[in-house]
């Protein structure tokens, strides 16, 4: 083994040669230095663009259709973060919960009405239910309130029972007729008796 001296050092592994740009038409890369003649990417930081830009033409995300629907907040602009909530229906509550049974997340996954409690959850009234029960998830559609509540029974939102939204635009109001003056009122309220004057005495 030789001796361990400033001369002898060497890198672990070999070094590996950089492109050395701008250094001459000897070089190798000389002239244009690869870059080309004029445009975007001759430019300094042109390597620098974001994500999915496509020169100021429009992006291909913008150009495709979009599903509708509800997306959270974090979706960007639409699409890996859809939300979705897991239905459950009265008619199934009514046939697997005994009357006062208390209806949660865990419960619902033991009877086998949903899988697993990373979804939402939200109650729709199909069905009847004729047994009180305290529902507790995440949405309620209005019937299903109405119906769980007309049994006895009561729900809880897990995020807070949401507010309806006010319309923005107030409705046009429809326009009043205009009151006609006091003289053109007498003057039709006497049309009539000037009529009735005129007119001949019947004959005998």
């Amino acid at each position: 083994m030789a001796e361990l001296n400033l001369h002898t050092l060497q890198p672990a592994q070999p070094r590996e040669d950089r492109k050395r740009v701008g250094r001459g038409q000897g070089s190798g890369k000389g002239r244009y230095s690869g870059r080309g003649i004029k445009g975007q990417k001759s430019r300094s930081g042109s390597h620098t663009m974001r994500a999915g830009f496509e020169g100021g033409q429009m992006p291909i995300y913008m150009r495709i259709p979009k599903e509708r629907g509800a997306t959270s907040k974090d979706a960007m602009p639409i699409g890996p973060f859809r939300t979705y909530t897991q239905p459950v229906n009265l008619k199934a509550l009514e046939e697997r919960f005994d009357a006062g049974a208390e209806v949660t997340l865990e419960a619902l996954v033991e009877k086998g009405l949903i899988k697993n409690t990373k979804k939402d959850v939200k109650i729709l009234g199909n069905g009847e239910l004729t047994k009180k029960l305290s529902v507790t998830a995440h949405g309620f559609s209005k019937t299903a309130r109405k119906k769980i509540e007309a049994a006895g029974g009561s729900v809880t939102w897990l995020r807070g029972e949401p507010v309806e939204k006010k319309p923005k635009h107030k409705p046009k109001a429809k326009p009043v007729a205009a009151e006609e003056p006091e003289e053109a009122r007498e003057a039709e309220a006497a049309e009539p008796e000037a009529a009735a004057e005129a007119e001949p005495p019947a004959e005998e």
